[in-house]
C-alpha cells in the first residue's frame, strides 16, 4: 500500500502537473523471458474448503466478496490489481494517467498479448468487460464514456472527478478491470464460457468437475513470468478433518483453512508447516432487523448486549490458535483511511443489565443464526455466547451459494455471523455494506448516506479522512455492527512445496500470484 505521505504527494503532484503517470516496470515479451526459464513441471494440489462455483470463471460474476479471486488470479488478469509490494500494480496496463481535472483516466495496454484461445487482447475487450461487470454498480454509474482511442489505448471518462476509481477498479473490490475475450463470449454466450472460460492468466483452464476438482495447465507465454508449476488442482474438500487426512496421505500440497484441532496436530508434526494467512476478512455480527421499529434489535441497548457478550480472545483461540485479531472495525487497519476502534469488551454481566434496562430482563427468543458458510463453528460460538446472556438463536446452514443469494435478496430475518473481505480501502470495504443501496445493507440510515456520498466527492485527502473516519465512528457508536475480528487462519503444507506463495500479496489469504508458487525439485 503506498504510504500515506506518499499519497498526498501524488496528489500534489497532480494539481502542479496535472497528470498522475504510474508505470509498470519494464518487462520483455512474452518468449524473451520464457526461453530464459526452465518449463513448468509437476503438480501441485490444494484442498480448499467451499465448493468452486462456475460462476466463479467469469470477473463479470464478482459481487462483494473475494473468494472468486482464487479462480479469477489463475486463469484471468487485470489492468492493473494487487501484487507483491503494491496495491495497485500496473499489469495488462502498462501505465495509465489522470488528466488534470480528474475526469478521465487513460490506461496504455501492454501489446501482443493473446488470449488462451489465440484471440489478440485489445481495448475492445476492455471496455466489454467493464460493461459486463455486475458488482461495478458503482464504477459504472461514476463513468460516463468509455473511449477506445486505438487498438491499445482506454480512456474512461467520469461525470464527476471521484478519487476511488482506481480502488474499485485496481484492486479486489470489483472484477471490472479482469479481462474476458469479447469475441469469444459472444461466441459461447455466458453459459457457454463458464464451461469452457478462456483468459489471459497465468494457467489455462483444463477441466472442472462440479464438488470435486478444478484443473489448470501453466500458460507458458504469461506475460509476466512463465509458471513454475505445470498443473495446479483446486480440490473441494469441505470438512477440515479430510482435508488433514488427504495432506498427510500426500493426496494433497496444501489445505486451507484448518480447524483448530487439526491445526493443533499439524504442529506437532514434523514433516508438515503450518502457515497462517488472512487479514482481509473481518467477522462481524451483524442485526438484520434492526431497522425494524417492532425488533428488539432496533433497540441500541439490546445490540449493544450482544456484543459484549461476545469473548472475541477466546474465540480467536478456539477458531485459529489466538492468530485472529480481535477488533472493533469492519475496516482492516492496513486500509487506507481506516480508524481504529477497540471491541466492546467481553461482559456479560453488562450484557444482562444492558438487556434488563431494554425490558428483556429474562432475555427473549432471537429466531435465526445464520453463519456465513462454512463457517460453522463460528456462528455456533457466537450462538453459544448469545445464549450464556439469554438471547436465543438457531443456527441456520447454508450451502454458500444459496447464502449468497439469500442475504442479497434483503429477506431474510435474525442475525447472521457474516464476514467482510471486499478490498481496497475504507470507502470500497463500506460500499456494499453500509449505504442504503448496497448489495449486503440491511439498515441503512440517511445521515450516513449523506456523508458516504459527501466522501465519493472529495477529493483533498485529508477531508476524506475525516468524513470516513466520521462514518466509521458513527457505526461503532451506533452499534450498526458488532465486529469480531480480523480473521487469520492456518493452513497445512506439505514437505513438497517450496513456495506456497501465502501473503505474498499483503493482505490477500491464499496462494498469490499463481505464477509465483513453486515445488522442491
Amino acid at each position: 500500500m503506498i504510504p500515506r505521505h506518499s499519497r498526498l504527494a501524488i496528489w500534489s503532484m497532480a494539481g502542479l502537473l496535472g497528470v498522475t503517470l504510474l508505470l509498470a516496470p519494464p518487462v520483455g515479451r512474452g518468449s524473451d523471458r520464457a526461453h530464459a526459464q526452465a518449463r513448468p513441471e509437476g503438480e501441485m494440489r490444494w484442498a480448499v474448503y467451499v465448493t468452486l462455483l462456475p460462476a466463479w470463471f467469469d470477473p463479470a460474476e464478482v459481487v462483494g466478496v473475494l473468494t472468486p479471486f482464487w479462480v479469477l488470479t489463475a486463469l484471468h488478469d487485470a489492468l492493473v490489481k494487487p501484487m507483491p509490494g503494491g496495491m495497485l500494480t500496473p499489469s495488462l496496463a502498462e501505465s495509465w494517467k489522470v488528466s488534470p481535472d480528474h475526469r478521465v483516466y487513460e490506461f496504455k495496454l501492454r501489446e501482443g498479448l493473446k488470449f488462451h484461445n489465440g484471440d489478440p487482447f485489445t481495448a475492445d475487450d476492455v471496455k466489454f468487460s467493464f460493461l459486463r461487470a455486475k458488482g461495478a454498480r458503482i464504477l459504472q454509474e461514476k463513468v460516463k464514456d468509455i473511449e477506445i482511442a486505438g487498438p491499445y489505448r482506454v480512456r474512461f471518462h467520469l461525470h464527476e472527478p471521484w478519487p476511488d476509481f482506481m480502488t474499485f477498479y485496481g484492486t479486489y473490490a470489483t472484477g471490472a478491470a479482469w479481462i474476458v475475450p469479447k469475441k469469444y463470449m459472444e461466441q459461447v454466450g455466458p453459459d457457454g464460457f463458464k464451461k469452457n472460460p478462456v483468459g489471459l492468466g497465468p494457467y489455462k483452464f483444463v477441466s472442472h468437475t462440479p464438488g470435486v476438482e478444478l484443473v489448470m495447465e501453466a500458460n507458458e507465454s504469461y506475460w509476466r513470468k512463465m509458471p513454475s508449476v505445470k498443473r495446479l488442482v483446486y480440490k473441494s474438500v469441505l470438512e477440515s478433518t479430510t482435508r488433514v487426512a488427504m495432506l498427510k496421505r500426500g493426496e494433497v500440497d496444501l489445505a486451507y483453512l484448518l480447524d483448530a484441532p487439526q491445526a493443533l496436530e499439524l504442529k506437532r508434526d514434523p514433516n508438515f508447516k503450518l502457515a497462517f494467512s488472512g487479514g482481509i476478512g473481518t467477522f462481524y455480527l451483524d442485526f438484520l432487523d434492526q431497522a425494524d421499529p417492532k425488533s428488539p434489535w432496533h433497540d441500541r441497548r439490546v445490540r449493544l448486549a450482544a456484543s459484549h457478550a461476545i469473548d472475541r480472545k477466546a474465540l480467536s483461540e478456539a477458531e485459529t490458535l489466538g492468530a485472529s485479531r480481535p477488533t472493533g472495525s469492519m475496516v482492516p487497519p492496513k486500509f487506507e483511511f481506516a480508524l481504529p476502534l477497540e471491541p466492546h469488551p467481553y461482559n456479560p454481566a453488562r450484557a444482562k443489565q444492558l438487556l434488563a434496562e431494554a425490558g428483556y430482563p429474562n432475555g427473549f427468543d432471537a429466531g435465526d443464526l445464520y453463519p456465513w458458510p462454512p463457517y460453522t463453528t463460528m456462528g455456533e460460538a457466537v450462538g453459544g455466547y448469545l445464549g450464556a446472556v439469554g438471547i436465543k438463536v438457531r443456527l441456520r446452514t447454508m450451502e454458500r451459494g444459496a447464502f449468497y443469494a439469500t442475504l442479497a435478496s434483503k429477506k431474510i430475518h435474525g442475525l447472521c455471523v457474516c464476514i467482510n473481505a471486499v478490498y481496497g480501502n475504507a470507502a470500497s470495504r463500506m460500499a456494499e455494506t453500509v449505504p442504503t443501496e448496497g448489495a449486503f445493507s440491511y439498515a441503512g440510515e440517511a445521515d450516513i448516506d449523506a456523508l458516504y456520498k459527501q466522501q465519493s466527492r472529495e477529493t483533498d485527502p485529508r477531508k476524506r479522512e475525516a468524513l470516513l473516519h466520521q462514518i466509521q465512528r458513527t457505526l461503532h457508536e451506533r452499534v450498526r455492527f458488532a465486529p469480531i475480528m480480523d480473521y487469520i487462519w492456518p493452513s497445512g503444507v506439505s514437505a513438497r512445496v517450496a513456495e506456497p506463495a501465502l501473503m505474498l500479496i499483503d493482505p490477500y489469504p491464499w496462494s498469490a500470484p499463481l505464477e509465483d508458487v513453486r515445488l522442491r525439485k
